[in-house]
Order: structure tokens, then sequence, then C-alpha cells
């Protein structure tokens, strides 16, 4: 049974770190230390696979490797996975990609927005969000009007049939979502969406006040 093979695992590597501490008493401290070393260091090996890469330029591959770097390619791979299945759910629809959709969904839950306001929610540059707002409004999803508290911003709110599309897309969506999430065990996904959470409230803290807006600030940042 596995569970034995699991049990097994742990004397030896409970035997591997009372040789390498001899005549030491030993605590479940020392040992979930010792154990979280080990699961690490396997991990660490395990990031020099990724089946794209071939065996040429192996000082770039050492860098590829990197922790961070392999968790950004990573995050990289996963949100073209998403992209591919959230344009297929969205197939025959009136919303034709993933910025319309959330900027929709956004709307839903609010009376009404600015342009600026609505483009900064959906995390967009205002020429590549202002466009996404101009198709919306042109396929009748979103009507524009006059702010009455800036005269030279105009206010943005979802139509009844921006409504009547976005709820029939949500029962599709909810296929994306399942399949974004893969074979984890919900035990697994809770632990990834907090970690998820806290990586978005770091990111959108930034976001917000426009701290790293150039390459230097990237750089910066990164030191």
């Amino acid at each position: 049974m596995k569970s034995y093979q699991l049990i097994h695992q742990l004397v030896s590597l409970l035997e591997r770190l009372e040789q390498e501490n001899p005549g030491k008493e030993l605590s479940l401290t020392d040992f979930s230390g010792f154990l979280l070393n080990h699961i690490i260091d396997q991990e660490t090996t395990k990031m020099g696979s990724d089946v794209r890469f071939g065996s040429k330029e192996s000082q770039s591959q050492e860098l590829a490797y990197q922790l961070d770097n392999s968790i950004g390619r990573l995050f990289v791979y996963m949100s073209r996975y998403a992209k591919s299945y959230i344009r297929k759910a969205l197939d025959g629809t009136a919303i034709h990609s993933a910025e319309e959709f959330t900027a929709l969904a956004i709307l839903l839950t609010h009376d009404r927005l600015t342009k600026s306001e609505l483009i900064s929610y959906n995390l967009q540059e205002k020429t590549s969000g202002t466009e996404v707002i101009r198709r919306l409004i042109a396929a009748g999803l979103v009507d524009q009007n006059e702010n009455l508290n800036d005269k030279r911003s105009k206010s943005v709110m979802i139509t009844p049939l921006g409504r009547e599309i976005l709820f029939e897309i949500f029962v599709d969506m909810n296929s994306v979502g399942k399949i974004i999430t893969g074979d984890l065990s919900v035990a697994e996904k809770l632990t990834l969406y907090q970690l998820l959470q806290k990586l978005e409230n770091f990111h959108l803290d930034h976001f917000r006040k426009k701290t790293i807006s150039t390459k230097a600030d990237l750089l910066n940042f990164a030191d």
C-alpha cells in the first residue's frame, strides 16, 4: 500500500537525520526542518526538466532554472494556457477577449465607472483599455454618458444585453476555472489560492502606486 511506502520513506529519512547527528536527541522540529530541506532539494532538482529546453547553452539554462525565474516562466505558461481556454469559452459570443470579459464583469458590480477607473481596475494600459471599452460600446454591451462630476471624462455602465450575455458566459467560465486548476486537490487549491492572493496584494499595491513604471524602477526594486 502507498501509505506503507510513505512510512518507509519517513523512517529512512529519520535514520539519515540520526546518522548526520550522532548522539543528539532529535525533536519533531529538527525532523520537520530536515524534511522541508529534503523536499526543497528535490523540487530544485526537478526545475531542470522543462521539455521546451534543449541541451545547448548551459549557462543560459542555469539562469532560467533559478527559482525566481522558474516561477516567472511558469506564470507566463499558465497565463497563455488560461487565455487559450478563455478564447474557446468566448467562441461564438459578442465578447472576444479575456480583457473584454473582465471589463464587463467589473461593470456588472458597479452602477457606473469612469473610463479611467475601469481601465485601472482591469489592470490595463490606457491605450489598450480604451480600445476594449470602444469595442464593448460598439457591440452594445456597454453605454457611456457624460460624467456629472467631471465634464472632462465619461462614465460607462453595462447594458441589459451585456448583462444577459455575461451571465450566459459565466456557465462556460466555470469550466475554464476547473481546467486551469487541473488535477490539484482541494487542499492544494487552497494553498495555491492563498499564495496567489498574497502575490496579488503585493503587485496590486505597486500597480496602483505606479512604483515600477520604468526599466530602472524594475532593476532597482529587484536589487
